[in-house]
């Protein structure tokens, strides 16, 4: 497959390098799910953040953001969020514990929505620029027209909680006023009725007069205030159509990303290797067991096997072979097993899965029910795409095994760590020689902030020198990756 690869990539134009993605999720198997998912152009450029559904009643936000999920990139990055707040998608309400767009002030509270916030809040930090995709009531007008349009309501209007912002730190100006009425004139030639246009909204949201005091505890109102980063609310009317309300979100990503010189590519070009979740199988007519990549499946001589569905990273041009028995495509038949075989699943002509079918006695057993036995998975482990970190707070990557320089005393944060495949959360992520909770050391180190003049523990280094200490990335307990962290002296800088 990497061949197959490298080949297609040869026909790209020179000088255009490689587009990367990754698909992260957060608090897998849980009802508060999170998947993030990063799409890097083949040229860099600004980055991007939506989020969409982070109140769960407003599905034109969400189905609008899903649609990037996908896309490929020519020039710049895409953070994507589509469901921010799965659980309250799920049962359509707003608010489940606590509204998750006013957690964004100090905030002593530990639910779900907390935590999935200061997941948003890193995020906010990676990106040029946030939307958060709402669903508004009525229409937003600056002046009274009547009860479904008037300067209480939020629909069909782009939302900021300022005019400008002067940045503290570097002086610089953010001019979100101007730049929301350039998007929005670009927004409305592409509608009609003018009724439809959007509007841009002012909330002056930290002034004492404001109308929406509230948002301060928004998502918007951190980015702005706390990062520096213009942030928009995206409100399309509910009492549009939903098909109308998804569009209409569309076109104000589009030009946002036009804005910021984000540059789609059409058609998107997707070439990551395909790979297999799962599969759905029927035997002898009782109900489907879900069989996973690796596993074994146990039947009995004469038994007969259904395979109505194949989960996987695409979605398109798969194929599921019962060697020796059917055609090529064995997918919805019935066939009947005499002997052991193998069930090959492709995409294309490319191999993305294998499930092996065993007859007669099992073995090691994790499902049993009506003589049907799965074994136990193969544990596969995901590769590392990049080390996210911060030294003197400001943010640095790397590739695994790389070494970092950083001069004693400067402060080294690890954000992140991000894999090419497999649960996230499954990560452990520990700096050797350094301690971030003494009451419970856990061995996991990300989002603390190491002074490397005091912090550090001079014997875990290598060769207990004080000079090289590593960040160790283990999944499921097991080493996947290394980054190596390389102190020096001040007058050896």
């Amino acid at each position: 497959m990497a061949a197959i690869i490298a080949l297609l990539l040869c026909f790209l134009p020179a000088g255009v390098g490689a587009q990367k993605r990754s698909h992260s999720v957060f608090f897998e198997g849980s009802d508060y799910e999170l998947h993030v998912y990063r799409i890097y152009g083949k040229h860099p450029g600004k980055t991007l953040l939506l989020i969409g559904g982070i109140q769960g009643d407003e599905p034109g936000g969400f189905l609008s953001a899903d649609h990037y999920a996908d896309i490929s990139l020519a020039k710049g990055n895409l953070i994507v969020v589509p469901r921010a707040n799965f659980q309250s998608i799920v049962l359509n309400r707003r608010i489940i514990n606590e509204d998750m767009n006013r957690k964004f002030a100090d905030d002593r509270k530990r639910n779900y929505e907390a935590k999935i916030v200061a997941i948003l809040k890193q995020l906010i930090m990676e990106s040029d620029c946030l939307l958060n995709l709402h669903d508004g009531s009525g229409f937003f007008s600056e002046v009274w027209e009547s009860p479904e349009r008037n300067p209480l309501r939020y629909g069909q209007s782009i939302i900021a909680d300022s005019e400008t912002y002067v940045n503290a730190e570097t002086g610089e100006t953010v001019q979100l006023g101007h730049m929301a009425r350039s998007v929005i004139e670009q927004i409305n030639k592409q509608i009609e009725p003018s009724q439809h246009h959007f509007r841009f909204n002012n909330h002056r949201t930290s002034e004492v007069s404001s109308l929406h005091r509230e948002q301060r505890k928004s998502a918007t109102y951190y980015a702005l205030y706390t990062g520096g980063i213009p942030a928009y609310g995206i409100e399309t009317s509910k009492s549009l159509p939903l098909e109308l309300e998804v569009r209409y979100h569309n076109l104000a990503i589009n030009a946002f990303m036009e804005y910021f010189e984000i540059i789609p590519e059409t058609p998107g070009i997707k070439l990551e290797p395909p790979e297999l979740r799962y599969l759905v199988i029927s035997i002898n007519d009782t109900l489907p067991v879900v069989v996973k990549d690796g596993q074994t499946l146990y039947v009995n001589a004469g038994d007969t096997i259904m395979i109505s569905h194949i989960e996987a990273n695409y979605e398109r041009g798969l194929t599921v072979d019962i060697i020796d028995y059917g055609s090529i495509s064995d997918l919805r038949k019935k066939v009947v097993i005499k002997g052991p075989t193998e069930i090959v699943i492709r995409r294309d002509y490319l191999s993305c899965g294998n499930i092996q079918v065993a007859v007669g006695n099992s073995r090691e057993v994790v499902t049993k029910a009506k003589g049907i036995a799965i074994s136990r998975p193969r544990p596969t482990a995901p590769a590392i795409s990049q080390y996210q970190v911060r030294i003197n707070g400001k943010e640095r990557t790397f590739q695994n095994d790389e070494h970092v320089e950083v001069v004693k005393g400067d402060t080294f944060e690890i954000v992140d760590v991000t894999v090419e495949s497999g649960d996230a959360s499954r990560l452990q992520v520990n700096f050797k020689g350094y301690v971030g909770n003494s009451q419970k050391n856990t061995g996991e180190d990300r989002g603390y902030v190491i002074d490397t003049g005091k912090d550090l523990w001079q014997r875990y280094s290598l060769g207990k020198k004080g000079r090289t200490y590593q960040v160790i990335v283990k999944y499921d307990g097991e080493p996947i990756g290394k980054l190596f962290v390389d102190l020096k002296d001040t007058a050896s800088k």
